[in-house]
């Protein structure tokens, strides 16, 4: 029995790299060779608000079922077709009851957001799809972006609701096969036996081929049926789709599927080759950040044909934006960041090799403002003497070592302004949001420092370590590391560093470094190579 279903989407998904905008005779010719192809289920494309939009054909972007007719081809192989709804994007209220001569499935996108925040208008929209006739196609916006439970939760609700298909969604790209793996078994164990699943995804990562092939091995004991997404030559915007030719040559060899492989090739050269002269798809750096920091595609094209930025550029920009935003496009928004990420890059090449010139040869001792500084004095100068340190203090200027032999990093704008006697030291380090006192200073790029995927990315420690990472520096020596403890001192100068007024967030703040600290550790050859000399809550981050 055929429990493996090919739902092609180029018409839909594809098109949105030309603005859906195929000619009228180009989306009838696809739509019927695709039929006669065998493809289970071919999407038409988009059903629209006919408030906000004016349909003249000559677009898949449709404003009432009726217009989508004439592409629609019910020939002897039982082909369904379908068009998809964006939750708030059409008028729902206003949609025709189905009559056998147009669409016989919708499929409905809704983000995490809508969920939230209108479910009981999403079930609403859910339910009117299925009372005027249609199949129900659920489509769970960006699957990645629930967690388990709330995943269940969906799963309960589409119990509820027993809709045709409901679907693992990729939408940006951002999967690997643990989570496909996770994600498929979560709902494949809670879900009714009868409702389909409908696998979606997006190249980004060049994986959609793998994934399709996992999803029917999950599937191997053929109880469910399951439906899987394509594009002809995987027609996209930025990384593109799962190919369909590939996925449909592949159940014709493997698995005796009766598809019509040369139909398919004919269409790809007929109608899809023209585009890829004129419109980029498929792998690419841009697409890979895309699929890095779960960001709409348009967010990648703006910022790549706005600003004709370097990768790693729109790569810190992305960061920039908040997660949730990201998963949208809001192109104000971005051109504030990129405003703000200008004004702290700077070029620090010239920079980087002055300290690499400092540090090189040199054993290495970092020193925090911990209290512990203090108490363990004669320790840490004993230990500067015998190894011939170089210095590198966090945030002040340390006495440990003359000023030859010291280097004060500050990543911090209040603690630089209020720090004395600046003018008389030689080896200032500062990050490009930290304005200048001296003119002398060495300037390091914020953005190359920071992980904004932190709550508190901008820790100054962080960026320190973050530093001698990038000068190649991970064997070295830390005193002062101390963490905050409640109802005790600790810092070396409470009245420079007085914190007392985040003595509630002081667990919130360990935690936090410590999830820092540990990624910082995984990425050492060896963690015992950071050699703690005065006691600390987090040394034991650094021991095998």
């Amino acid at each position: 029995m055929k429990n493996v279903r090919i739902l092609d989407c180029t018409l839909r998904d594809g098109g949105r790299i030309i603005d859906c905008a195929f000619q009228n005779q180009e989306i009838k010719s696809i739509s019927e060779r695709l039929e006669k192809a065998k493809i289970d289920i071919v999407e038409v494309g988009f059903l629209r608000d006919h408030r906000n939009i004016e349909y003249n054909g000559n677009s898949t972007f449709f404003t009432d079922v009726d217009q989508m007719r004439p592409y629609v081809c019910h020939g002897n192989n039982n082909t369904m077709f379908a068009a998809f709804i964006d939750f708030g994007m059409c008028d729902i209220d206003s949609l025709k009851p189905y009559d056998g001569t147009s669409v016989d499935a919708l499929r409905f996108g809704f983000t995490k957001k809508n969920y939230t925040e209108s479910k009981e208008e999403v079930i609403r929209w859910m339910k009117i799809i299925k009372e005027r006739g249609y199949k129900l196609f659920v489509q769970g916006v960006n699957s990645l972006n629930y967690s388990d439970i709330e995943l269940l939760e969906i799963v309960k609700m589409v119990n509820e609701i027993k809709p045709y298909s409901f679907g693992i969604v990729d939408t940006y790209g951002a999967m690997y096969m643990d989570d496909v793996d996770r994600i498929y078994g979560l709902i494949n164990h809670n879900m009714d036996q009868d409702i389909c699943i409908n696998f979606h995804s997006h190249n980004n990562y060049q994986l959609s081929f793998a994934f399709a092939l996992e999803i029917i091995k999950l599937n191997s004991s053929g109880y469910r049926q399951i439906i899987i997404d394509g594009t002809l030559s995987g027609i996209g915007k930025v990384a593109g789709n799962l190919n369909t030719e590939l996925i449909v040559e592949f159940l014709v060899r493997k698995k005796k599927y009766n598809y019509d492989v040369d139909m398919i090739f004919d269409i790809i050269d007929e109608f899809i080759h023209k585009y890829s002269l004129t419109h980029s798809w498929g792998y690419s750096i841009p697409a890979l950040m895309s699929g890095i920091y779960k960001a709409h595609p348009n967010n990648v094209i703006y910022l790549t044909e706005k600003y004709r930025l370097d990768t790693k550029d729109i790569g810190k920009i992305l960061s920039m934006i908040d997660p949730e935003k990201r998963q949208t496009y809001d192109y104000g928004n971005i051109q504030r960041l990129y405003m703000e990420y200008n004004h702290t890059k700077v070029d620090d090449s010239a920079d980087l090799i002055r300290l690499h010139e400092l540090l090189d040869g040199r054993n290495v001792l970092v020193v925090m403002p911990g209290y512990s500084i203090i108490k363990y004095k004669d320790l840490i100068k004993k230990y500067v003497i015998d190894n011939e340190c170089i210095v590198i203090s966090e945030n002040f200027i340390s006495d440990f070592a003359d000023e030859a032999n010291r280097i004060a990093f500050f990543g911090s704008q209040k603690r630089y302004k209020n720090t004395n006697n600046l003018n008389y030291e030689k080896n200032l380090v500062i990050v490009s949001n930290v304005e200048k006192e001296t003119g002398e200073e060495i300037v390091v790029n914020y953005d190359s420092l920071i992980q904004r995927d932190y709550e508190d990315f901008d820790n100054t420690t962080l960026m320190l370590l973050n530093l001698l990472s990038k000068l190649g520096i991970k064997h070295f020596a830390i005193a002062g590391f101390d963490g905050y403890k409640c109802n005790e001192t600790n810092y070396f100068n409470d009245e420079q560093f007085d914190e007392r007024r985040f003595a509630g967030k002081y667990e919130e703040i360990t935690l936090n470094t410590r999830n820092m600290l540990n990624d910082y550790a995984m990425r050492l050859d060896r963690k015992t190579d950071v050699k703690f000399l005065t006691p600390s809550v987090y040394q034991d981050i650094f021991e095998q």
